[in-house]
Order: structure tokens, then sequence, then C-alpha cells
């Protein structure tokens, strides 16, 4: 990678920062020069990969970007091989204690106007839903899911800066207020409201999404999301140029437990930049092995 610079992109999202810098750190051991992270929205990364204008982004969701992918040029545009975080969940919950009372499993519950009043924070009779930012791909899966399961006019879909609004939902519970939000992992919402202990998972009545998928899981439990992966995704002419960065981005594997462990931290309060780089590079330390893998196997590609 000797005299080849290359433009990390990632979301707004502090929590996939810790992702990125692994890999920005292992493209510097093979000698890349590696610019600044530029945080921006998701579809801009997109085109801007497409264009040659960024190199990569480490956390593109699949198949919940698959729309975004293929806007921008799918396959002919992206060099998109391996699986860096797998076994990524989302969907919708509730606190265990309303789940519990009323007998709520099911997000088609919220049919019953009685059901939606119990999560209905303004006084309009509707539930509020701590919803999904714009510009993300849940927000297209939710919106679908309202209208497909006739739900438009008994739920409120809240959207803004999710840190922002997630953090006022689980302020909410503490004071044992009733919550009802979407969340995804790994991420620290999940380590704060546990599920199984303080909340639930509800299903949806069948799968209905804008990919088509099929989102039942092999227990027949359906949550209404596909199980997603965290993928790395690079510009194709650079990959096909960088056989060495190529195989790196193929071969790169990253414990979901381990990003959600960092995430943690990141809600316990440390969220500065420093002390993200910090996280990435103790779990580097305590995987050198790994991580040295990585790097023997990318330098075999490029000879």
């Amino acid at each position: 990678g000797e005299g080849v610079s290359v433009q990390p992109v990632q979301s707004s999202v502090a929590e996939e920062t810790f992702q990125t810098l692994i890999v920005n750190r292992a493209l510097e051991e093979l000698g890349y020069d590696v610019k600044s992270t530029q945080e921006v929205d998701y579809n801009v990364a997109y085109t801007s990969i497409a264009k040659g204008d960024a190199t990569f982004l480490t956390v593109g969701w699949f198949p919940l970007h698959a729309d975004k992918y293929k806007m921008a040029g799918g396959d002919e545009k992206f060099y998109r091989e391996g699986q860096y975080v797998s076994g990524a969940a989302q969907g919708y919950l509730i606190d265990k204690k309303t789940a519990d009372k009323y007998k709520i499993t099911n997000i088609a519950d919220f049919k019953k106007p009685e059901i939606a009043a119990l999560f209905d924070t303004n006084g309009d009779g509707k539930a509020d839903l701590t919803g999904c930012q714009a510009g993300w791909g849940c927000e297209g899966v939710i919106e679908h899911q309202l209208d497909a399961f006739g739900l438009r006019d008994k739920i409120t879909h809240n959207q803004g800066q999710y840190a922002a609004i997630i953090s006022d939902t689980i302020a909410r519970f503490n004071e044992g207020g009733s919550i009802f939000y979407y969340t995804w992992t790994p991420y620290w919402v999940s380590g704060k409201l546990v599920p199984g202990r303080d909340v639930v998972w509800l299903e949806v009545p069948y799968s209905s999404n804008p990919n088509g998928t099929d989102t039942a899981l092999p227990n027949g439990k359906n949550y209404g999301f596909d199980i997603n992966s965290e993928r790395i995704v690079a510009n194709k002419a650079f990959a096909e140029a960088n056989p060495a960065a190529k195989k790196l981005f193929e071969i790169m594997k990253l414990p979901i437990n381990a990003v959600s462990a960092e995430n943690m931290l990141i809600a316990d309060g440390e969220d500065s930049q420093r002390e993200i780089a910090i996280h990435a590079d103790n779990w580097i330390s305590a995987n050198q092995s790994t991580f040295d893998g990585w790097i023997s196997e990318a330098k075999k590609a490029a000879k």
C-alpha cells in the first residue's frame, strides 16, 4: 500500500467508529496512507464510494442497505466480499412489565386502541414509537410495516437524532413508564435495557419489508427485520488495483460481542475520539495473533 492513500467514510453513529478504526489500522499496517474518516449520511457514503471520491465504508448493513447499494451502482461499482460482523438483530421492543400485564407479544396487538394508548406519551391516543433516524435503512422498513400491518393510525413513528430520543425513552423507563422503541444489535441500548429482563422483543404478524425477504427465524419467531451483517463496501476499481486491501476486506471478521462491549464503554462515558481509538488499539492488542494473521494473508495476496 505504500504511496496509496485511502479515504474511509462512516455514518455519524459514534458506535460504528470502532469497526472503522480497526480496518484503518490494518490498512496502515499494510503501508496505506489512511486519511481521517469522513462522517457522512449512508446515501452519500455509497454514492461517494461508487464515484471514487471515497474508498470504503466499513459498516454497510446488509440486507438492510440493499436498495442503497443497488441504486449507487451495485456490483459494477463496489467490491463487497466477506462478512465483517455477523448476526446483527433489530426490531421493536416494549418494557416487560407492560408486556406481561397486558399479554402483548405482537405489534399487531397495537390495533386495539386500549393497547396503543398504553404507550401514548402526548395524549393523542396513539402509541409513540421511538423510531429510526431519517436516512437510515430501518426508516424504510418501519414506514412500510406501519402501512402493511394497518397500524398507521395507531402508532406515531417518532424520529430524531437516535441517541437523544432513545436516552429520553430510557429515562421514561427508569421512572416506571411504559416504553415502545426500535433498536438494533450490536449497540449499547440492549446493555441498558436487557431483553428478557427489562424489555421484550415484539413479533410481527408476517414478513413484510421493502426487500421482500422472509424474516422468520429458524425457531419460528418473526421480529420483522432480517438478521443483518455489517459488511465492508469498497470502490471496485480500488480493490482490483490493490490486491492486499482487497484480501483484507474479504477476510476481516469482528465478533459481534466485541462491538457490543465497546459500545457499552461509549454509553458509560468513554465517548471521545481519543477514547474510541484506545478501544480499537486495545482490541487489536488483545487479539494480536488474529490481526497479524489478516496482515499476513493480505501481504500474500499482493505477491
